[in-house]
């Protein structure tokens, strides 16, 4: 069988435009109702709702920080909304979301701005998560 350039470029053309074209369609119903819950998440963050974030985390939650602290539900939700930091912005850069059974994993890069309530003083974290 012989190929000649035009078939080539062709089916190379095919392939790429069906790798372009799979990943928009790739996105189930599951993971969009996982995106919508990690935006409304977010913006509970943000405005230290604790019964916005109550209602999003699961009643068994176990967050761990960087230093070693690990958190239950009440724990995290009150020290969330607690008043003594306040979030200006917070950004989940380049989100990733995969259902896998009745869980799903959601990774992204996380940046925030937030204002310490104590001194007034203003930082950027930034976390991956």
């Amino acid at each position: 069988m012989t190929i000649n350039r035009r078939d080539l470029a062709l089916s190379t053309f095919a392939i790429s435009a069906l790798a372009l074209a799979t990943p928009a369609l790739a996105v189930s119903a599951e993971e969009d109702t996982v995106a919508k819950k990690v935006e409304a998440f977010r913006l509970a963050q943000i405005a230290a709702d604790p019964k916005a974030l109550g209602a999003l985390c699961w009643d068994d939650l176990s967050y761990s920080h960087s230093s070693g602290k690990v958190e239950d539900k009440a724990t995290f939700v009150t020290n969330a909304t607690d008043g003594k930091s306040k979030f200006l912005s917070i950004e989940y850069k380049d989100p990733t979301i995969k259902v896998v059974g009745p869980a799903a994993i959601v990774r992204f890069h996380w940046i925030a701005e937030q204002e310490m309530a104590a001194d007034g003083k203003k930082c950027r974290p930034t976390f991956t998560s």
